[in-house]
């Protein structure tokens, strides 16, 4: 059964519904969303709480993701005498300042919508991405990250890269990162209108970008493992 990757949904749940159907993801195959399924867009709880329910479906956490389980995690705590006056210092605020200006209002408005106990999943979901995968697809490896390999040399395991590195820290997608030719990186996180200046995914040395700006006037992306088969929405 088929492998795809998807990335950067950025809460455009319409798109991301839209491309289940154009790839009639079945239950048999397999799905990895490589970071940042929430802020900017409209409905990025709806999006989570659709991949929960697919046990097909594995998370890779991007920069958005990461920062936004932060933020939830540290707001939605009840308030009592003991920690009023010490629960939002000015680090967290400028924190929180930095995440609305970066599209988090929508997931804060969105998660204030669910129930307790969604709330609950949702922040157990979120704690549960994967900073990394590798997807052995035919005689391929495809290395799963959201940003790239920051700081790479040879040799280094993947095991071994920080969070930064792997969620923050930009990749070059015109650098053969190994000389094995069957080994592929695939990321998110940049734009490809930034790198080719289109809203298609990026082949070059063996690296595969994946962002094609779904939530800035592009188009959300999606790739066959299998095939090269490439969708767009």
């Amino acid at each position: 059964m088929p492998t795809y990757v998807m990335s950067d949904i950025h809460g455009e749940y319409d798109k991301y519904c839209r491309m289940l159907e154009k790839i009639a993801l079945s239950a048999e195959d397999t799905l990895y969303v490589v970071g940042d399924v929430v802020d900017r867009g409209p409905q990025p709880m709806e999006i989570l709480l659709d991949m929960m329910n697919r046990e097909n479906v594995y998370p890779i956490c991007g920069n958005h993701d990461f920062l936004a389980l932060d933020m939830l995690k540290k707001l939605d705590v009840e308030i009592t005498e003991e920690n009023a006056e010490t629960h939002l210092d000015v680090d967290t605020m400028n924190e929180f300042l930095d995440w609305m200006h970066d599209g988090g209002r929508t997931t804060m408005e969105g998660y204030r919508r669910l129930s307790d106990e969604q709330k609950r999943d949702v922040l157990d979901y979120l704690a549960d991405f994967a900073m990394y995968e590798a997807a052995e697809v035919g005689d391929r490896v495809f290395i799963l990250v959201h940003a790239g390999l920051g700081n790479f040399r040879l040799g280094k395991k993947i095991s071994e890269y920080t969070i930064k590195e792997l969620i923050m820290d930009r990749s070059d997608p015109d650098r053969q990162y190994f000389e094995d030719e069957s080994i592929f990186v695939v990321t998110g996180h940049t734009p490809t209108l930034l790198i080719s200046g289109k809203a298609e995914i990026y082949h070059s040395h063996n690296n595969i970008c994946i962002d094609c700006g779904a939530c800035m006037g592009g188009r959300l992306a999606c790739i066959c493992l299998d095939t090269m088969e490439e969708f767009y929405v």
